[in-house]
């Protein structure tokens, strides 16, 4: 499938950098990988840096005056700058490696918020949040006496920004907001909540999970004051993820952890912190991974992020248009053209794991569950559900697959 008009992107040319891609699964089916959301798949350039590092140039960082230590620090500390410059950040002082979206997220609420929260403080978030979130400010919030809103969604799965403006009020500490929704494909006003925060004192983190791998992002035209997002959802490696913060902000906080190379100076009567980013990197750090990450960055600008978010938004059209067939699928989000590449849905009378579980029969890997949104699926209605999800790689016949798919699940259990 070569670039044209209506797909931007050379998919067949892109496949053959995924090597996975060429697999066969249970009795020789051919693999169609939907489960993006969860993990991306991984191209050969990003999978021949590890070979590169642990035969090249394997060694700690900041540790050494020895040649290999400085190779490494250098290519990781050239990791940093790739990644800030990917999301449009102030230099690699602003720019945190983690291990994933979930520890960014950890480190702001108890390097931030267990300092700064107190009884009388709000901190809003929204009806779909992922358990990253959700989970880590409610316990936060219970340590420190202050208070957790949630911003609705309504019936179109849409955020309420009416409702966020009454919650965002003098009281908001903090907005922790999700800005594409794992589930529902919402991608949320992250510019205009930024707004709503500033003026009412209050700090923004922006959980970019879902739409740094899959669309451009600018963190200063967002205006926010944290971002996160993690490796594996952007064709990078696991354990690897990134935190922005505003400069201002993080030399202000805490550590989060302690130990060697986030300290500048020890005495038997005090410590004092390195610079930023290594204040927030204790210990022997992801290294490989983080070079990795970079290379990945690399990868997909110059694939095109605009062209890969157009990729997806046909992809996501098309899909939701096959399930719209069929009176037995209900599909939930917004309409097909506003949403992110994730479509999450129901066949009636199937639970959504049988439905995963025939699908795999067939070769289609989707994910099926509450997706880390529990509260979500509440709201809902519904126990699970069953989650497509493109990315750049995917074609249209696969989620003719998909769809097809489906078929074999009716006849089980008709």
């Amino acid at each position: 499938m070569e670039a044209t008009e209506q797909d931007p992107l050379d998919v067949a040319s892109i496949r053959a950098d995924f090597p996975i891609l060429d697999r066969e699964v249970g009795d020789g089916t051919p693999l169609v990988y939907l489960d993006n959301a969860a993990t991306t798949q991984t191209p050969e350039s990003v999978i021949q840096v590890f070979g590169d590092y642990y035969r090249g140039y394997n060694a700690n960082v900041h540790r050494g005056i020895h040649q290999l230590s400085q190779e490494a620090s250098i290519a990781y500390e050239e990791a940093h700058d790739r990644l800030a410059d990917f999301v449009g950040a102030d230099g690699r002082e602003e720019l945190v490696f983690t291990k994933n979206t979930t520890e960014a997220i950890n480190l702001v609420a108890y390097a931030w918020g267990l300092n700064e929260l107190e009884e009388g403080d709000a901190v809003v978030l929204s009806e779909m949040e992922h358990h990253s979130s959700f989970v880590t400010w409610q316990q936060i919030a219970e340590r420190t006496g202050a208070e957790v809103r949630y911003v609705r969604v309504d019936d179109d799965g849409y955020l309420d920004v009416d409702h966020a403006a009454e919650l965002i009020d003098e009281d908001a500490a903090m907005v922790s907001m999700v800005h594409a929704s794992n589930v529902l494909g919402t991608v949320t006003p992250m510019r205009e909540l930024a707004d709503l925060a500033h003026d009412n004192g209050a700090l923004i983190l922006g959980d970019g999970a879902q739409a740094v791998p899959n669309r451009p992002v600018d963190v200063k035209d967002l205006d926010v004051d944290f971002y996160v997002f993690s490796g594996h959802k952007m064709a990078g490696p696991t354990g690897i993820g990134c935190l922005y913060g505003k400069r201002e902000i993080l030399e202000a906080m805490e550590p989060f952890l302690y130990g060697g190379d986030m300290i500048k100076r020890v005495t038997f009567e005090e410590t004092t912190w390195n610079d930023l980013p290594w204040k927030f990197e204790a210990g022997t750090p992801l290294i490989a991974q983080g070079i990795a990450l970079a290379e990945a960055a690399d990868y997909l600008d110059d694939v095109g992020m605009d062209a890969i978010q157009a990729h997806e938004e046909r992809l996501t059209e098309y899909a939701c248009e096959r399930l719209g067939e069929f009176d037995d699928v209900e599909i939930y989000g917004p309409p097909a053209d506003d949403r992110g590449g994730v479509v999450a849905f129901n066949v009636d009378g199937i639970h959504a794991h049988d439905v995963a579980s025939i699908l795999n029969d067939h070769g289609v890997a989707i994910r099926a569950g509450d997706h880390c949104t529990q509260p979500l699926h509440q709201k809902l209605d519904v126990a699970a559900s069953v989650r497509a999800s493109f990315y750049l790689y995917n074609t249209v016949d696969e989620v003719d697959a998909l769809v097809d798919s489906l078929d074999a699940a009716r006849e089980i259990f008709a």
